[in-house]
């Protein structure tokens, strides 16, 4: 509680409680001198203060407060930084000021269903903790031609050069796609990454900042995965989270009914016929 609060609740309690001063300033904890000292016009004294201080900022915003301080001193001021930088703050300049965030500028992504398999793959990380609080990500991967799930990748960290890799997996097993389709993400902006896809003649579909309904399959398919599993377990480490989500996205692919495909599972409703190098259960090792 402020001195001037103070001596607003022992005047209160001296004229409607009926108290002595001597008491109220015991139970405000106000000494006596205190109450009879005249207060200060703060805002007159630090009138020239103020009108110093916004001579400097109206030409130079940007500066900080040590900048203009030292302006001041150079100015012939002579009040010490205490007192200058009580009324800076005062005037809020001490707040950080927000800029506009520089967002990428990406042709719109129209989002059109591809009759064909390998013809359009979707991509895009989630994130979730463990029962001790440890957070982890996943990377999933769809084929936009049946909505099956190709992949859902567990680390706590999924770097560029992880992501290379699980597309190079996929890419033995299923096929190069023509096109993936992915948000903005560092790890997906990466030289490494847009190297990878340049050198497999992979075209790289970045949707719009802030359009997700521009990668709306793997959206959905995201939220099934958060309903279904991330939010139905507890877990104490990756490798449940990785066994679990392996787990699913079996039952995902041949067991669950898929509504926009006539509900029939997407294998069923697209089979896919393998020319692999290497087998699907390979994937998870």
């Amino acid at each position: 509680m402020t001195p001037t609060a103070r001596r607003a609740a022992v005047q209160v309690m001296v004229e409607e409680h009926h108290l002595s001063r001597v008491q109220a300033c015991k139970a405000v904890g106000l000494p006596r001198s205190a109450l009879y000292k005249p207060t200060k016009d703060r805002a007159a004294s630090d009138a020239p203060v103020i009108d110093a201080i916004n001579a400097v900022v109206d030409k130079r915003p940007r500066w900080g407060f040590w900048k203009c301080f030292q302006r001041l001193r150079s100015d012939g001021h002579g009040w010490n930084h205490k007192r200058v930088y009580r009324v800076y703050c005062g005037m809020r300049l001490n707040l950080k000021r927000k800029t506009r965030k520089r967002l990428v500028t990406r042709e719109r992504q129209p989002l059109l269903a591809s009759p064909e398999l390998n013809r359009v793959w979707a991509l895009d990380f989630m994130r979730d903790t463990m029962y001790d609080g440890r957070p982890f990500r996943t990377l999933n991967v769809i084929d936009e031609g049946n909505r099956e799930a190709l992949r859902i990748e567990c680390g706590t960290s999924i770097p560029s050069a992880r992501v290379v890799r699980v597309m190079n997996q996929l890419v033995d097993v299923y096929g190069k796609p023509h096109a993936i389709r992915m948000d903005n993400g560092p790890e997906l902006t990466a030289d490494k990454f847009t190297d990878w896809a340049k050198e497999q003649g992979i075209a790289l579909l970045f949707i719009q900042p802030g359009k997700p309904n521009q990668n709306a399959f793997v959206e959905r398919f995201n939220r099934s995965f958060r309903e279904e599993v991330l939010n139905a377990w507890l877990f104490n480490a990756i490798s449940e989270v990785q066994a679990a989500a392996d787990e699913w996205v079996t039952d995902y692919n041949e067991y669950r009914p898929h509504e926009s495909l006539g509900d029939v599972p997407p294998v069923k409703f697209k089979p896919r016929v393998f020319n692999a190098k290497v087998s699907t259960s390979e994937l998870s090792t």
